[in-house]
């Protein structure tokens, strides 16, 4: 629509310096490496618990909306009019602002609805009036922020805020009534998979990834490792980095088999591959790293 570009362009012609990095900030926020961050943080530094419903739900969350993005198909703003709306941030800063794959559909926005999800759900536990307000506040600043680097319009933004509420409802309704929680994750896992048959884009097939990785570690931790919360800061900053050294090690190790070119193509083949590789590498995280934290626990008090 109409308003929506202008407004996209009004918020860009008058967005100082600041506002800039601050769009670039909440996109880092709301994005792969922001979202994680946040996830190890709660899972390894406060309640384990908590951090596997945060990742499932934002598991959910980015595998569902990318088939909704794929049925819709409505371009980004810098893609539709790119001499009126300036592409400030991508998605993937490696791959062209054109390239679809790399850098998916606009409707609706996942930064949004990744963002409420995660952060009222956080709220939600944590039980405490300014963690509520600081979560509110952030949903708001990402979501708003989106349209200001040009990734997404405004309906976007209130499509993926809605969204966020209502993947937090449907996790409530399957606490209500599914009391196992196997099931739970199978439902959740065969919303998620018909879009392999019509999604062509990478945040799909990584986010599938990271939701089968999840499923499967949290049975695994659970019967084979069973670490505990700590209140052990030297362990808890030990926990949280080498997990993301695990993440970025693994990987560079699992595209190691196949060619940069192919890696970077659209095919189902690579698609898969994708979802492989995150698979695995989530697994190894939540579910077979927290091994070693009795280790980091003596180093302290050795």
């Amino acid at each position: 629509m109409e308003w929506e570009v202008r407004l996209i362009e009004w918020m860009q012609e008058n967005s100082g310096e600041f506002s800039q990095v601050l769009g670039k900030i909440c996109a880092f926020i709301g994005g792969e490496k922001g979202l994680l961050l946040m996830l190890l943080i709660v899972m390894f530094c406060w309640k384990k618990e908590v951090g596997k419903r945060i990742a499932l739900i934002l598991a959910s969350v980015n595998s569902y909306l990318p088939m909704i993005k794929s049925v819709v198909m409505r371009p980004r703003p810098y893609m539709e009019y790119p001499d009126r709306v300036e592409a400030r941030v991508l998605v993937e800063s490696g791959a062209a602002a054109q390239d679809v794959s790399a850098q998916g559909y606009s409707f609706p926005s996942m930064h949004s609805a990744s963002v409420t999800a995660a952060y009222i759900t956080l709220a939600s536990k944590v039980k405490k009036r300014l963690v509520w307000i600081l979560s509110i506040c952030l949903s708001f600043l990402v979501g708003v922020s989106r349209p200001a680097v040009g990734a997404h319009y405004p309906t976007d933004v209130l499509a993926g805020w809605i969204f966020g509420f209502v993947i937090i409802g449907i996790f409530s309704l399957l606490d209500r009534f599914v009391e196992k929680a196997w099931i739970r994750h199978i439902i959740l896992l065969a919303f998620a998979l018909p879009g392999v048959f019509f999604v062509r884009t990478q945040d799909y097939f990584t986010s599938l990834g990271v939701l089968i990785g999840v499923i499967a570690a949290i049975p695994f931790e659970e019967k084979y490792v069973g670490f505990k919360d700590t209140s052990n800061v030297f362990a808890k900053v030990l926990r949280v980095i080498c997990a993301f050294l695990i993440f970025f090690v693994m990987n560079k190790l699992l595209k190691m088999p196949f060619s940069g070119e192919f890696l970077s193509g659209n095919s189902l083949a690579a698609l898969l591959i994708r979802t492989a590789r995150y698979a695995i590498t989530i697994f190894v995280i939540i579910g077979v790293y927290p091994m070693v934290f009795p280790v980091f626990d003596k180093i302290k008090t050795s």
